[in-house]
């Protein structure tokens, strides 16, 4: 038994699963954010427009069946507005640090580099890669303090 509570908190301890449970966390509050800025701000703004002062209530009815297409809008804008709030701060931020690492240039960032031989990820500071061993020259930090 207690093997399998030792298995357990380190399955909850591993940091992916943190990672998905503040991704999962954080997604839901800028959802609601998102849905927020719809409701109070943007559907107000596009029914200046269209003249109605609410969305949710507009609907239709066919035969007896009643069709609220209202909150079908003002879902439609919330997910234009997740999908854009997403492509502008997540996916075009990451293309771009991708195209930054295909044209050859390093991460700023980065505190490693690629070995000369095996291009295995060594650190900038290394002078013999822990993969090939072959000797490096370290790479001097630029910013780094004169000493005096």
């Amino acid at each position: 038994m207690r093997s399998t509570l030792n298995e357990f908190k380190n399955f909850i301890s591993r940091g992916n699963i943190v990672d998905l449970a503040v991704a999962f966390v954080l997604g839901t509050a800028f959802a609601a954010v998102i849905k927020a800025l719809v409701a109070d701000l943007l559907t107000p703004i596009v029914a200046m427009i269209f003249g109605s002062s609410n969305f949710s209530t507009l609907s239709f009815t066919i035969n007896g069946s009643h069709f609220l297409y209202g909150d079908f809008i003002n879902n439609v804008i919330t997910f234009v507005s997740v999908a854009a709030a997403l492509f502008f701060f997540v996916v075009k931020p990451l293309n771009v640090m991708a195209a930054r690492r295909a044209a050859g240039r390093p991460d700023p960032e980065s505190d490693t580099r690629a070995c000369t031989e095996c291009l295995s990820e060594i650190p900038k500071a290394a002078r013999r890669c822990a993969f090939c061993t072959a000797e490096q020259q370290p790479m001097s930090d630029p910013v780094a303090p004169a000493s005096a």
